[in-house]
């Protein structure tokens, strides 16, 4: 007889009753991290978020359509020459493809190289800055200097710049960790690196990516558990630094005073002429909109319909329940992500956590201010909607941070599993 039945023969009626299965199994783990319980895997711990990946194809294939339907009477306008009635919907189109490539590409490196070259890409950030406003290399439109001429698209170095400094923000909070509550330490040189990129950005001048860009720095750094009072000396200076941009610059002072009444005399055909026609565009919508093409802002009152002020169009054509459908999504993906960075802090991964919420930030501070514009909440500001205006930079940097999201939530879930990511 074994010592174990011995052991239930004599002791297990003092127990309640023992049976074998119950004394083979042991209470505890043991064999430490290497030991895995015979279960199942939950749906939950496998392969990518495909709710997410679900959600951002919607936005896109909603772009398409609305892209081409605020486009469709550019043909007519002798700006553009002689494009077919297809030419931006083919080029969105295109984006989109190779900013599917491109994510792909970037989904294929681990979260543990881009913290290894992430003073390497914001290095290479700030070259692109600078090389963008040499005179015959950076293409002017509009009389801004933002493009790069890459033959089959014009590239903005500044959306670069928005995702090499949030990963540059994320290792910099990783590698100061200990000294986090030192301000000249922990915080100075970042702020010096954002001065920098601030600088190049005003050059061209782009104050609109300028404001992403310190808010996404902003977010990590709090984010990263910088000090609350030091958090908030900060906010004040940057919030000062932008007051008073603002108040030496003339044009942009025009800006606001045209927000505050784009229907005045004075900016009705000026400053404010974009924004009280696409006030216009939503009033006309009404709750369920006139009808997918039948706007009537798009055939050339409204300037910019199929890049800044596509929401504009949406809320025309498709009035208050496609707005609040569309910002729902927004608040969702933003949410998404954000607990996918919280997750990944939990698994100790402050890296790849920062990294995402990074991304969060982002993407629902940028969708707030292009909503904010076209709704009349905010100044005019040339900022475009994400994942859904046209514009291959934008598309593509997007649909990469996001590949770099759902490589942080795949690298979760390997270690879940109990495997490496």
């Amino acid at each position: 007889m074994s010592a174990a039945a011995s052991f239930r023969q004599r002791f297990g009626a003092w127990f309640g009753g023992i049976s074998d299965k119950a004394v083979d199994v042991l209470p505890v783990r043991v064999g430490g991290p290497q030991y895995r319980r015979p279960t199942v895997t939950p749906a939950s711990v496998l392969g990518l978020d495909q709710a997410l990946i679900w959600m951002v194809i919607g936005l896109l294939a909603w772009s398409i359509i609305m892209v081409y339907s605020a486009s469709i009477a550019m043909p007519d306008n002798p700006r553009f020459g002689k494009i077919a009635p297809t030419h931006f919907l083919l080029r969105h189109s295109m984006a989109i493809g190779m900013a599917f490539v491109g994510a792909l590409l970037a989904f294929q490196v681990s979260m543990a190289t881009w913290e290894k070259i992430a003073r390497k890409l914001f290095l290479l950030s700030l070259v692109l800055l600078v090389a963008v406003l040499i005179p015959h290399v950076g293409t002017v439109v509009n009389g801004a200097r933002r493009w790069l001429s890459l033959g089959i698209m014009n590239f903005q170095p500044s959306e670069l710049a928005k995702f090499a400094v949030l990963i540059y923000a994320a290792d910099y909070m990783v590698r100061k960790m200990a000294v986090k509550e030192r301000f000249f330490r922990a915080v100075l040189p970042m702020g010096a690196a954002v001065v920098v990129v601030g600088v190049l950005l005003l050059a061209e001048p782009d104050m609109g990516a300028f404001m992403v860009i310190v808010v996404i720095a902003m977010g990590i750094l709090f984010l990263g558990g910088v000090n609350a009072r030091m958090f908030f000396l900060i906010a004040f200076l940057v919030v000062l630094a932008f007051v008073i941009m603002i108040g030496f610059s003339e044009w942009r002072r025009e800006r606001i005073f045209a927000y505050l009444n784009p229907w005045d005399e004075k900016h009705a055909l000026g400053k404010g002429y974009q924004l009280s026609h696409a006030l216009i565009a939503i009033g006309r919508g009404e709750i369920f909109g006139v009808g997918l093409g039948r706007s009537v802002e798009k055939l050339h009152w409204l300037p910019e319909a199929h890049t800044d002020f596509l929401l504009a169009v949406i809320g025309e054509e498709f009035g208050l329940m496609g707005v609040l459908t569309l910002i729902i999504m927004f608040l969702w993906i933003t949410r998404r992500i954000m607990h996918i960075g919280r997750r990944a802090v939990a698994l100790d991964r402050v890296f790849s956590g920062l990294v995402a919420q990074g991304v969060a930030v982002w993407v629902g501070f940028q969708a707030f201010i292009n909503m904010g514009v076209n709704l009349g909440a905010l100044p005019t500001k040339g900022l475009t909607l994400p994942f859904m205006s046209f514009g291959g930079s934008a598309i593509l940097m997007n649909l990469v941070a996001l590949a770099v999201v759902l490589r942080v939530d795949y690298e979760n879930k390997e270690l879940m599993r109990g495997g490496h990511p």
